[in-house]
C-alpha cells in the first residue's frame, strides 16, 4: 500500500543549472521552487533524513509518493561506513541508495562534535575517533567537500563548528569566525558545478550581532544557498525565532534559506513564517520508532493503555494508509510488542504529517492566508479532542 504522489506543478521543471525561483510571498514566507538537474524541490520543503542512506524504516518510493522531493545524507556516517569512495566506485549516492531525486548532504561537522568523544579541533580540521569502531579520521573544509562530491550530492553543505547553547559569547564568536573561515575554504575546494550548489552555514549561538556578521560575510561569497545552523541545540524556541528575525534581513533575497536540524511541527510553521525555505529533522522518523505520532489533533503516544481498545483509526481524514488503515488499537499492540511493522507503520505517518503539513503551508502562502492556515492548524493540536498533546 503507497500514498499517491503529490503532483508537481506542470511549470516546475527539472533544469541544466542551480535556480531558485520565488512564486509568491506572505510577509516574510516565500513558495517557490528550487530546480537542478535531477529535479525540483517545492519550497517551503521538508527533507526527510536519510542518515546513513536510507529512511530509516521506509521504502524509497514510499518516501517519493509522500511528496518528499529532497532527502538528506550524512557525510559523518558515509564516510565511515561504507566509505564515500566505495559508493563512488558503485555509482554513486544516488543509485546506491536507489534514489534518483535530489540529494542534500550535511558537512559532518554537528556529528563529529555531538558524537566523536575523542577529538581535537584545529584551524587546519577536525581530528576524531570513530563512535563506531574508535578508528582516527580527519576531516577538513577540503575532505568534507571531497566526500560530499564522491557521493555526488546535489546540494553540499561547508564544514562549520556548531556550539551547544547555552555558551559564552566568546565560544560562539570564535566558532563563528572559524566556520568563516573555513566556508571560504569549502567554496574554493568545491569550484564551479552549475547542476550542483554549496551551501554556507549562519553560526553565532545565540548573540544576535554574531548572527548578523555571519550572514553578512557569508552573502558576500556569493553562495547558491544559505543555511542558519547551531540552533534547535537546547535553547528555547523563542531564541531560536529571535535569531532568525535577525538573520533574516542580511541573507540575500533571491536564495533559499535551510534552517538545519529542525524541527517540531509547530519550530517549522514558526520558522516559515520568518522565511525559511528548507527543514530537517529525525523527529518523525525517530519519534515514530518510539510510538510517537504527529496528527492534526496534535502529538500521540500510541504506548499509552488508553489507545489498547480504540477501534478509530489514527485520522480518517489522513490520505496515508498508515494513519488512515489500520486501528489504534492495533498500532498500540504493534508498538507495546515492539513489532517492527509498528514502527515502520508509525515512521510513514508521521512523514506523511510532515509533507501534508508542508503542502498546506506552500498553499497558504500562495493564496496569501498563511497566519490563518497557521492559526488553524495550531488550534487543532490545541484541542487534542482524541487524546493528543499539542506538538
Amino acid at each position: 500500500m503507497t500514498a499517491q504522489p503529490q503532483a508537481l506543478q506542470p511549470e516546475l521543471a527539472a533544469t541544466p543549472e542551480f535556480t531558485f525561483d520565488v512564486a509568491a510571498r506572505d510577509g516574510a514566507a516565500r513558495t517557490g521552487a528550487i530546480s537542478m538537474p535531477r529535479g525540483v524541490i517545492r519550497t517551503p520543503a521538508f527533507m526527510p533524513v536519510g542518515t546513513a542512506a536510507t529512511v530509516k524504516g521506509m521504502y524509497p518510493e514510499q518516501v517519493r509518493a509522500l511528496g518528499a522531493d529532497v532527502v538528506l545524507g550524512n557525510t559523518y556516517h558515509l564516510m565511515l561506513r561504507p566509505g564515500a569512495e566505495r559508493v563512488a566506485r558503485l555509482g554513486g549516492l544516488h543509485r546506491f541508495m536507489n534514489w534518483p531525486h535530489p540529494i542534500l548532504t550535511d558537512s559532518g561537522g554537528f556529528q563529529v562534535m555531538s558524537l566523536s568523544q575523542l577529538r581535537k579541533l584545529t584551524e587546519e580540521g577536525v581530528t576524531f575517533r570513530s563512535h563506531i569502531d574508535g578508528s582516527k579520521h580527519v576531516l577538513t573544509p577540503e575532505r568534507s567537500v571531497e566526500i560530499q562530491n564522491l557521493l555526488g550530492s546535489d546540494i553540499v553543505m561547508q564544514l562549520d563548528e556548531c556550539v551547544a547553547l547555552p555558551c559564552e559569547e566568546k565560544v560562539a564568536e570564535k566558532a563563528m569566525r572559524l566556520s568563516l573561515r573555513w566556508a571560504e575554504r569549502c567554496k574554493a575546494a568545491f569550484g564551479h558545478h552549475p547542476g550542483r550548489a554549496l551551501f554556507g552555514i549562519v553560526q553565532g549561538g545565540d548573540v544576535p550581532r554574531l548572527r548578523v556578521e555571519s550572514a553578512r560575510e557569508l552573502a558576500a561569497m556569493d553562495l547558491k544557498g544559505y543555511a542558519v545552523g547551531g540552533l534547535a541545540v537546547g535553547e528555547p524556541q523563542e531564541v531560536m525565532l529571535a535569531m532568525l528575525e535577525a538573520v533574516e534581513p542580511h541573507l540575500p533575497q533571491a536564495k533559499p534559506r535551510y534552517l538545519m536540524g529542525v524541527g517540531t511541527p509547530d519550530d517549522i510553521v514558526q520558522a516559515v513564517a520568518r522565511g525559511i525555505d528548507m527543514f530537517d529533522c529525525v523527529m518523525p522518523t525517530r519519534a515514530g520508532r518510539h510510538g510517537q505520532i504527529f496528527t492534526r489533533f496534535g502529538r500521540m503516544n500510541l504506548k499509552n493503555a488508553k489507545f489498547a481498545e480504540d477501534p478509530r483509526p489514527i485520522d480518517e481524514r489522513s490520505s496515508c494508509p498508515a494513519a488512515n488503515g489500520w486501528s489504534r488499537a492495533y498500532l498500540h499492540h504493534l508498538v507495546k510488542a515492539e513489532e517492527m511493522l509498528g514502527k515502520m507503520l508509525l515512521t510513514w505517518a508521521n512523514l506523511a504529517y510532515y509533507q501534508d503539513l508542508m503542502a498546506g503551508l506552500r498553499a497558504a502562502i500562495a493564496d496569501g492566508r498563511l497566519a490563518d492556515f497557521i492559526a488553524e492548524t495550531k488550534a487543532g493540536w490545541a484541542r487534542g479532542e482524541d487524546g493528543g498533546a499539542p506538538a
